[in-house]
């Protein structure tokens, strides 16, 4: 069979392919599971394009590589079976490094890498954060995010990487580590290597009233192009394999059924060739209730261009309906093909043919002291001072490591959930100090000081408490509790 054939040319395995599929295949190719409600019958089955994580889902608390290993070699081995035997795409968030996979290098939030204006940083950490999700089998990565936060008060601010579309834009780099360096010979907008990169939230979710997640952002012609698309331009040319749609609405209209700039624009103007993605029960979102009238919803989806739906558990529900609106006229074969010869596209650029099952010889990449050497680097070079004493002439940092006793306090500076943010273990972020290994703000200042040096902690200490210790120095460590997305929104 020709499409098993890795010396054919792609288009040539792919027409080889889809002209072997049945209608029932080509939808459950277009079909997204959550793991938690997939099984290896079900991709065998069901012919099922892509199994996902949702923040916090693992195969067990505190999974090892090999944990992770073992689950996505199941399903693999369940699509494997099935009658064309077409592999999956497993994909999982990484919002700051693999940040689902117990002892995993966290890297800072994107407010923070933006904030270090260093892509060729940025792309450094693509490269461990994709070797990282290699460790655990997993063979596709949820990022970056190139939203452009234009009000703080937007529950998904930190997972921005600038208000400035241009740092944005540089930022950009990451999918280079993420996927790999595009060949100089390669065409504009066809994906390369990896499908270890996805591009979202397409497009203006940065940008919506009041700041306020997933609601409308209003804005004309020149301000989308000029601070929202930037970024997807530059993702199309350095390769990105996906681009996932964005909850929000644009000048009134659910991008999830957006046809005009999903398919016009970003397939047909930018000639990007990858697939397009639902996000996390993104059309359910189209009606108001959600999910209120199904099979319209669909229909507005697909017919919008999206390629591959987040169901992510009902999955019968969804081949139902758009298997009779194939079969109803309402939505038509050219449609279900041009979504289907993407996701092809992807799956043989990424070697899922020759390569399907994981990679053990990762293992060792999880958390590395080389990825943590750069967590800390992205960490200084994150930071940002917003004053050093009275003046110039006395400045109060760096502090000196010798000290007769030094203070400790606030509710950050002994709490590594506390620390990390949103998106790190969970969806929402955890408390405590068990969820994952690094260091606290509290062990770090303790290891750094002169052995003389007493470090003293109080969380929330009194006035009195304050003043008859005598303190040559207080650290106050201080910030958010841990959110993601519409619960962080003030």
């Amino acid at each position: 069979m020709a499409y098993k054939d890795p010396k054919k040319p792609i288009n040539a395995r792919i027409k080889d392919l889809m002209g072997r599929m049945t209608v029932a295949e080509k939808v459950g190719q277009m079909t997204q599971l959550e793991r938690g409600n997939a099984t290896a019958e079900i991709m065998r089955d069901y012919s099922i394009g892509r199994v996902l994580s949702g923040g916090g889902s693992v195969p067990r608390p505190q999974a090892t590589p090999q944990d992770w290993i073992k689950m996505f070699n199941d399903f693999q081995n369940g699509s494997l079976s099935s009658r064309l035997g077409i592999p999956m795409i497993y994909g999982i968030d990484v919002v700051h490094g693999h940040n689902n996979a117990y002892k995993a290098t966290i890297f800072p939030h994107n407010i923070g890498l933006g904030a270090t204006m260093d892509p060729e940083l940025v792309k450094k950490i693509g490269s461990a954060t994709a070797l990282e999700v290699r460790a655990t089998g997993i063979n596709y990565a949820f990022a970056p995010c190139v939203a452009v936060c234009r009000d703080p008060r937007w529950g998904r601010c930190y997972e921005s990487y600038s208000e400035d579309p241009e740092i944005v834009k540089q930022m950009t780099d990451i999918i280079l580590g993420l996927q790999g360096e595009i060949p100089a010979d390669s065409r504009k907008g066809v994906p390369f290597v990896g499908g270890n990169g996805l591009r979202k939230h397409f497009v203006g979710d940065g940008g919506t009233t009041k700041g306020i997640n997933e609601n409308n952002t209003v804005i004309d012609k020149h301000g989308l192009l000029n601070i929202h698309m930037p970024g997807y331009y530059h993702s199309i040319i350095k390769g990105v394999s996906t681009v996932m749609v964005s909850y929000s609405s644009l000048n009134g209209t659910k991008m999830h059924a957006n046809h005009k700039l999903v398919t016009q624009f970003l397939k047909n103007t930018l000639k990007f060739r990858g697939f397009v993605i639902s996000d996390w029960q993104g059309i359910d979102k189209l009606t108001h209730p959600v999910h209120s009238d199904y099979p319209k919803s669909v229909l507005a989806g697909i017919q919008a261009g999206i390629d591959m739906v987040m169901v992510p558990f009902n999955h019968t529900e969804f081949i139902g309906i758009l298997t009779n609106h194939v079969n109803n006229k309402l939505v038509p074969m050219s449609r279900i093909d041009d979504a289907v010869r993407r996701i092809l596209r992807v799956k043989f650029t990424m070697g899922l043919f020759e390569n399907p099952l994981a990679d053990e010889s990762f293992v060792d990449q999880l958390g590395s002291q080389a990825h943590r050497d750069l967590a800390r680097e992205a960490v200084r070079k994150s930071l940002v001072l917003l004053k050093n004493g009275d003046n110039a002439d006395t400045p109060v940092l760096p502090l000196p490591k010798k000290a007769p006793r030094i203070l400790v306090a606030g509710t950050h500076a002994n709490n590594l959930g506390y620390q990390c943010g949103g998106w790190s273990v969970t969806w929402q972020g955890v408390s405590g100090n068990n969820y994952t290994s690094g260091a606290t703000i509290l062990s770090a200042i303790t290891a750094a000081v002169d052995p003389s040096t007493e470090i003293i902690f109080s969380e929330s200490p009194g006035a009195d408490f304050v003043t008859e210790n005598n303190f040559s120095y207080a650290i106050v460590v201080v910030g958010e509790l841990p959110y993601a997305e519409t619960n962080g929104d003030s």
